[in-house]
């Protein structure tokens, strides 16, 4: 009988249990295995609504007014790309007060990426937005959420403060209706109402769709005007994602 060498029949589940680890740190949304990122609000009583993949001239022009109607400032995950297709609306996004975050040049998987190409899609943003609206982003958004080994290095070479997550993502790009997506933003009231939680939700929705221009976001629209009346009824307090860096919120 061929002899064995018992250290490597353990191999397979070893290799196996450190790539479940690799792909909890590089996807799930709370994780810190590749380095810190903000994920909540400090306080139940804050929300932090955060938008991807814009500007989206089909429905951010729309989404800025119903922010306006309910005072709600909100932080805006652009892309590059789009930023230099519709400058404009960038430039108006940050003079109704919301905040601009980079959201890379292209969408592109960072996970896959090294640090200097990281680079280039931070970049890429970075001076895309400045152009348009005056000041380059200070956080950033990965796409898909999935970081890598390599992101933190980037992201200070960029000159950015650091990478934001969320802690609740309702799925609004399915194409799911209004009703289906304002269920799936109920945990928000939830926990406005609750004491046994100490920090808030960062929401994540998009404004756009990272393939083109003009992604049907109107059931994002719909639910949000479900939504915002009924969460500043609840005493909800609309922040920017810098309100979400203190060390508190992390």
């Amino acid at each position: 009988m061929l002899a064995v060498n018992p250290w490597l029949v353990g191999i397979p589940g070893t290799l196996a249990a450190a790539g479940g680890v690799v792909s909890y740190g590089a996807v799930h949304p709370q994780s810190q295995l590749f380095g810190p990122t903000i994920r909540c609000a400090p306080s139940y009583r804050q929300l932090a609504i955060t938008f991807d993949d814009g500007p989206n001239p089909a429905i951010t022009p729309q989404l800025l007014d119903l922010l306006d109607r309910h005072g709600a400032r909100a932080t805006f995950f652009v892309i590059g790309r789009f930023v230099r297709q519709c400058p404009e609306l960038v430039r108006e996004t940050a003079s109704r007060g919301h905040a601009l975050g980079n959201h890379t040049d292209t969408h592109a998987n960072l996970f896959w990426l090294g640090r200097a190409r990281i680079c280039e899609e931070l970049r890429g943003c970075q001076e895309a937005v400045a152009e348009a609206a005056g000041a380059a982003p200070r956080w950033m958004r990965p796409p898909f959420g999935f970081r890598g080994p390599a992101l933190q290095a980037a992201v200070r070479e960029a000159g950015l403060a650091g990478v934001v997550m969320w802690s609740l993502m309702p799925g609004d790009w399915r194409g799911k209706p209004a009703a289906w997506l304002v269920g799936r933003m109920a945990p928000i009231a939830s926990r406005a109402c609750g004491n046994r939680v100490r920090r808030g939700h960062i929401l994540c929705l998009h404004d756009g769709g990272y393939r083109s221009l003009h992604a049907d976001r109107r059931a994002t629209l719909a639910t949000l005007e479900y939504w915002l009346p009924r969460w500043r009824d609840l005493g909800l307090e609309f922040v920017r994602i810098e309100a979400c860096a203190a060390p508190a919120a992390r």
